[in-house]
C-alpha cells in the first residue's frame, strides 16, 4: 500500500529540540499542530478487543477487527515484525483522511524538493490538515516554476514511537487492501532508515504485498478469493513499477541532455502523453486493473516522482526473495541488518542479490 505519511511524534513534543525545529526546514508552529493533531489520534484510542465484546457491533465492523488482530498475529509471529502494541486500538480523525501530502519536483529534473525533520531527515514531502493549506503551498511552489501533486494519506506509522490505532475510515477497505496497509506499515516499525524514504516506502510496499499474499494463503488457502486477489495485486504492482521505471528513463534522458529549455519542456508532454496511451493499450483487457485511472491523470514530474517513491526497484526485492528461498521473516532481517550501516540502501540489497546465498539466512 502506498501514500502512508511517518510522524515522529516524540520528537515533536520534546522541548529540548526546539532549537533544533527552529534551524531546521519545519517551522514550530507546523511542528506544534502535528503534535497536536497526532495527540487527538493517540487520546482517542479505544481497544479493539473491547470493541468485539459489544453485543450490538454491526457484523461487517466484527469481521474488519477480527482481521486486523488476525494480521497483527502474523506480523509478530511468523514475520517478526515489531507489532508490540500497533493495531490493538482504533481511533478517528475529524476529517476525510488523516492528511493531505504534497510533492513539488522541478519541471526538468525527477528530484524532488525536500523537507528536514528532526531524527528522520529528509522527506519528498509534506503532509497537511487542510487541503486548503496543501493547495496554498502548492502554489507558492508552483510560483517558483515547480511541479506540484497532492495526494490524501489514510494512516501513518510513527515508526514505533507509540503504538498506533487502526483509523476508523479505513474500515471501508476491502480486507486484502486492509491487511496489506497494517503490513505495509508495520515494516516501518520494524525498518527505517533515516533519509531514504525512498527505500522505506518501496521495501514496505514489497512486504506489505508479500506478506498479504502468505498470510491469506495460511488462513483461507490458495483457492480463496483473498489469496487470489493478493497475488494479483502484487502482479499489477510490479508491472506498473516496471511501466514507471520506463517512463522516468525516457524523461531522464530529455532532461540530462542539452536541449533549450523549451525544445525539454515539449518533449516531457509527448513523454506523458505517449506513456498514458501506452498504459492504457497495455491493460485494455483487465479493467480492474488497480492502476486503470494512470492515463486519466494529469501527468507531471510530481506525478511520476510520486509513484517512484512507492515503487522504485520492486522486481530487485522480488529477486532476492526467489533468491533466498521465500524467507520473507529471514530477508527482512537480513536487509534490516544490511542496511543499518548507511550508505545506498538499495546498493546494499543489490550487493546481496550477487552474493547469492547470504551467510545470515538458513
Amino acid at each position: 500500500m502506498k501514500g502512508f505519511t511517518l510522524w515522529n511524534v516524540k520528537s515533536l513534543l520534546s522541548i529540548s529540540l526546539l532549537s533544533t525545529f527552529l534551524l531546521s526546514g519545519c517551522s514550530p508552529f507546523y511542528i506544534v499542530q502535528a503534535a497536536y493533531e497526532q495527540g487527538k489520534i493517540l487520546w482517542r484510542r479505544e481497544p479493539i478487543e473491547a470493541a468485539l465484546k459489544t453485543p450490538d457491533l454491526d457484523p461487517e465492523t466484527r469481521e474488519k477487527f477480527q482481521l486486523v488482530l488476525a494480521v497483527r498475529d502474523f506480523a509478530r509471529n511468523h514475520l517478526k515484525l515489531r507489532v508490540r502494541g500497533s493495531y490493538s486500538t482504533y481511533s478517528y480523525v475529524d476529517r476525510p483522511t488523516v492528511s493531505y501530502v504534497l510533492m513539488a519536483v522541478p519541471k526538468t529534473d525527477l528530484a524532488p524538493h525536500t523537507w528536514w525533520f528532526p531524527f528522520v531527515g529528509r522527506f519528498p514531502y509534506k503532509g497537511f490538515f487542510s487541503l486548503e493549506a496543501a493547495k496554498a503551498e502548492a502554489e507558492r511552489f508552483q510560483g517558483r516554476g515547480y511541479d506540484t501533486y497532492i495526494r490524501t494519506a489514510p494512516a501513518y506509522s510513527t515508526l514505533g514511537w507509540f503504538d498506533d490505532p487502526l483509523m476508523l475510515h479505513l474500515l471501508r477497505y476491502d480486507s486484502v487492501s486492509l491487511a496489506g496497509l497494517i503490513f505495509h506499515e508495520l515494516v516501518h516499525n520494524t525498518v527505517f532508515i533515516a533519509g531514504a524514504v525512498g527505500f522505506n516506502e518501496s521495501l514496505a510496499n514489497f512486504v506489505g504485498h508479500r506478506a498479504t499474499i502468505l498470510f491469506f494463503r495460511d488462513s483461507l488457502g490458495e483457492g480463496s478469493p483473498e489469496y487470489r486477489r493478493a497475488v494479483e495485486s502484487w502482479e499489477e504492482e510490479l508491472g506498473f513499477s516496471a511501466f514507471i521505471a520506463e517512463v522516468a528513463r525516457s524523461l531522464g534522458e530529455i532532461y540530462g541532455g542539452d536541449l533549450p529549455l523549451e525544445e525539454r519542456l515539449r518533449r516531457r508532454e509527448d513523454v506523458f502523453s505517449r506513456s498514458k496511451e501506452e498504459w492504457a493499450r497495455r491493460i485494455s483487457s483487465r479493467p480492474a486493473h488497480r492502476y486503470r485511472g494512470f492515463d486519466q491523470l494529469e501527468l507531471n514530474n510530481a506525478v511520476i516522482a510520486h509513484y517512484l517513491v512507492y515503487m522504485r526497484d520492486l522486481a530487485l526485492f522480488e529477486s532476492l526473495y526467489e533468491t533466498h528461498q521465500r524467507d520473507l521473516a529471514g530477508l527482512v532481517a537480513l536487509i534490516k541488518e544490511t542496511v543499518a550501516d548507511g550508505g545506498d540502501p538499495f546498493g546494499a540489497v543489490r550487493a546481496l542479490l550477487n552474493l547469492k546465498v547470504p551467510p545470515h539466512l538458513p
